[in-house]
């Protein structure tokens, strides 16, 4: 094998994408168009209770809205590496912006439940070719220089996205109607459609690229294809639908679990693979494989939760669980671009390291969470967390694409995105599941504390009997009332337990990411790389 010096991405020098303009308009478009792909992966969670009743259904039937999105998402994420390379990143771009955007209006328009899916099924699809394409088209399109500030702008459409989703969902739904959730991005598509068609230039094919064999791995896509998507539906539906107490989700994890197996072998010994496994597997690619899988997990998890937190326990409204958030968020968007030009200096594994332990600090700051604590308790920990995430997220673009040949380019894009997606799934269904199960465990430890003949419980059962008696409840009601008082008292602090368990385990996630980044080999800053083809 002969070596080769190829720039920090992948690409070889003159493999430029860049048209006329600055490659800045560039980054801004199609981080445009990540953002509302990422955006969708959240924004209609808080629209489901009204397209439940705007349709008639149930909000449970209602959910697969969600979760089709996302089967359709991971699926079309491992063949379009291949598309991308068979119809060009340009062409494919606007392929999948283009039907990202028609179905978005045709599910604003949707007359009932199974058009909808079909339309969300369409969008997944459109939505899960552009963000991979995307990172490739901004390494191509920057100096190496210049590239750690590009990807962070794109860091803050993926970081920021899944933040303003549920807050920008329940204000449309809200004052406007849920089918605003999906007719906003079409505005934009169209614009962002006709700007890339008019400024983004084909980039010119690398020479081991266009030797490469062209013959698309049909089993080997259905194989993964089928993992993913049989992954996402028991990860999105396992608690909902009671686990392995349910047939439909022993159905889906046998069939997952067959899929994988069967896909190992045949990827590893296809000449041309769908996933090329070797790569997940080596030290480099596969550690920021694992460091993405966490990223998501957490991002995600935080950020659907945190507001089921101070809305469940505190009495927030959903605009102020909404705004719980935005302080992380205007705290990422700055930091996104503080760590675009640390990326140009400092070694990607120092920043992963930083980023995880700042991280680990946020959900260690929340382990003290109970119930008199105020807004900013919570702000100040999210503006936490968004140091860390862009720390984490900018760096491990860098160090996922060193030693990767240009013709793998889009496919390490892909892989990556197909961590932090199937991260995202794993972080909510573990923390949706820790909160569950640990409630029930603090309230029975709880309750057998609680004993009616005790002084302690009399005292407390007749100090809130004589508040409910000074507010005109006659002594019956106002037994019942302490009661039911003590009982919520109970549930609540059971809840605030669960969540400091929850925290926990995040904390723990993000720690995992500490010896993963050791692994990781020092990669030459703003340069070119030398490796081996």
């Amino acid at each position: 094998m002969s070596a080769a010096t190829i720039e920090a991405n992948g690409f070889p020098a003159n493999n430029s994408a860049v048209a006329a303009t600055s490659p800045w308009l560039i980054a801004f478009i199609v981080a445009l168009a990540s953002f509302m792909e990422v955006l969708d992966t959240t924004i209609a969670n808080v629209a489901l209770p009204y397209i439940a009743g705007g349709m008639g259904v149930s909000e449970d039937e209602a959910s697969w809205v969600v979760t089709t999105y996302l089967v359709a998402n991971a699926i079309i994420l491992t063949a379009s590496s291949y598309l991308a390379r068979r119809l060009g990143r340009k062409t494919f771009f606007l392929i999948c912006l283009g039907i990202f955007t028609l179905s978005s209006l045709l599910s604003g328009f949707a007359p009932n439940l199974n058009a909808l899916l079909v339309f969300r099924i369409m969008q997944g699809v459109g939505g899960g070719g552009m963000v991979p394409v995307a990172q490739s088209i901004l390494a191509d399109s920057f100096p190496p220089a210049k590239r750690g500030q590009a990807f962070a702008l794109f860091g803050v459409a993926v970081v920021v996205a899944p933040v303003v989703g549920p807050t920008l969902g329940g204000w449309l739904s809200d004052n406007w109607s849920w089918q605003w959730c999906f007719l906003i991005n079409v505005p934009v598509g169209v614009l962002a459609m006709a700007a890339i068609a008019i400024i983004l230039q084909e980039p010119a094919r690398a020479k081991d690229e266009t030797q490469q064999e062209r013959r698309f791995d049909v089993v080997g896509f259905a194989l993964v294809a089928t993992f993913l998507g049989a992954l996402e539906v028991v990860l999105d539906r396992g608690l909902e639908d009671d686990w392995f107490g349910s047939p439909f989700i022993v159905t889906f994890a046998a069939i997952c679990a067959l899929a994988f197996v069967l896909m190992i072998p045949w990827e590893l010994n296809h000449k041309n693979p769908a996933v090329d496994l070797r790569m997940v597997a080596s030290r480099q690619f596969g550690a920021c494989f694992l460091v993405m899988l966490a990223t998501g997990a957490i991002l995600l998890a935080t950020t659907q939760f945190l507001p089921q937190l101070v809305q469940q326990d505190f009495g927030y409204t959903a605009t102020w669980a909404g705004l719980v958030l935005s302080p992380g968020g205007v705290v990422t968007m700055a930091m996104m671009f503080v760590v675009g030009r640390l990326a140009a200096k400092v070694q990607p594994k120092y920043l992963i390291i930083a980023g995880a332990l700042v991280i680990a600090l946020s959900m260690y700051v929340m382990t003290n969470v109970y119930g008199d604590l105020g807004f900013w308790f919570m702000a100040r920990s999210r503006m936490l967390l968004g140091i860390g995430l862009p720390l984490i997220f900018v760096p491990i673009m860098a160090a996922s694409y060193d030693g990767i040949p240009p013709s793998k380019s889009d496919q390490a894009s892909a892989l990556i995105n197909v961590a932090r997606n199937t991260g995202s799934s794993i972080g909510v269904s573990l923390v949706s599941n820790v909160l569950t199960h640990r409630a029930q465990f603090h309230q029975s430890r709880l309750v057998e504390q609680i004993i009616p003949s005790s002084a302690q419980y009399q005292n407390t059962l007749q100090q809130v009997t004589t508040f409910f008696t000074s507010h005109g409840s006659s002594l019956a009601q106002a037994q019942d009332q302490a009661v039911q008082w003590i009982s919520a008292q109970v549930q609540a602090q059971a809840s605030f337990l669960s969540y400091v368990d929850a925290f926990w385990v995040l904390m723990l996630i993000a720690l995992s990411a500490v010896p993963l980044a050791l692994t990781l080999r020092n990669v030459k800053l703003g340069g070119a790389v030398s490796m081996g083809h």
